[in-house]
Order: structure tokens, then sequence, then C-alpha cells
């Protein structure tokens, strides 16, 4: 009985993971690892594909620099050209062993585009816990129809369920909302 509660609870933890990682990816115009670190890189002559933060270390020299360290000096290129090759608006620089990337400050109409996306994916997110909800309070509903709960737990049942989905979208909310005062802030 508590398990569909729970079931939903783990579920709507997901979609908030899947969330917090797709917005991670929407530029802010400041340098932050998650920009480039799962970009798909053909290395070793194209024999392995593998995510650049599998070959290198990314880190941030400052708010507009990414330092993009390889692990083996020798596939330097391949990462540099597999950066250039994603379309995400970056020109990588071979600097020695490192690969330099600046971040081009964002345009405001740039940052109006970019707060919009982030609320597209705020929305699927929340239509993936309405889903959750959905079949949650449909599986609440076939127990009580088995006679496997009572009334009184179907009714408290319900009421957690819904709890859970209004709490997971306030805090699907708050993602947004820290999301565009980074937009938009200069």
């Amino acid at each position: 009985m508590e398990q569909s509660v729970q079931t939903a609870s783990a579920q709507m933890q997901k979609v908030i993971e899947v969330i917090k990682t797709d917005l991670s990816t929407v530029r802010t115009g400041r340098a932050t690892p998650s920009l480039v670190e799962n970009i798909v890189i053909n290395a070793y002559q194209g024999t392995a594909k593998m995510r650049v933060v599998e070959l290198a270390h990314v880190s941030v020299s400052d708010p507009q620099t990414l330092l993009i360290t390889p692990f083996d000096p020798s596939i330097i290129g391949e990462i540099n050209k597999g950066i250039q090759e994603s379309n995400i608006g970056f020109t990588p620089v071979i600097d020695g062993q490192l690969i330099r990337i600046s971040i081009p400050l964002l345009s405001q109409e740039r940052r109006q585009e970019l707060v919009h996306l982030v609320n597209q994916k705020l929305e699927g997110g929340k239509i993936q816990v309405r889903q959750v909800r959905h079949e949650a309070m449909t599986e609440v509903k076939k127990m009580l129809d088995d006679k496997t709960i009572s009334e009184d737990d179907q009714q408290r049942l319900e009421k957690e369920i819904q709890k859970l989905t209004d709490d997971t979208i306030a805090e699907l909310d708050s993602l947004g909302k820290k999301k565009e005062e980074e937009l938009l802030a200069i």
C-alpha cells in the first residue's frame, strides 16, 4: 500500500535529477564544466566514442574561460575537433598541453531565448511528474477495486501522492527560477 507512494516518490526524484542535468547544459554566459563534459568525442582515430569528461579534466580558470586538460595528450586534436563539431558555438584553442575555450557573453535576446528554453524543459518535467501521479492514483484506485485497501486508506494515499506531486513541482519551479536568475544576471 505504501509501496505506490514510495515508487511515485522515487520516480519523481528521477524526474528532478533529469531536469537538473538538462538545465546544467543551458549556457548562462558563465563558464561551467557541464557545458562540455558530455560532448561525445571520436577518440583514438575513431575507435572509441567517449565523453569529454572521460578523456580530460575540465576546469574553470575564470568566469569566461574553460580549460580542458586531456589525460592522454596524444588525443588533444581529436577533443578539439569534437568540440568544434558539436555545434555548441564554442571555438576551442589548443594552448600547449591544454584546450582553452572562451565563453562569449550572451546578448539580451539570446538570454530571453534561453529563459524560454528553460521554461520548456521545466514544463516537460512537470508533465512527467503529473504522469507519475496519474499512474500512482490509478494503482491506488485498482487496490480499492481489488478490496486490498479501505476507502480511508485510498483517500490518505491519494492525499500523500498529491502532496508529493505539489512538492516536486514546487522544487522544479525553484530550479527554474534559480536558472532564470542566472541567465538574466549580467
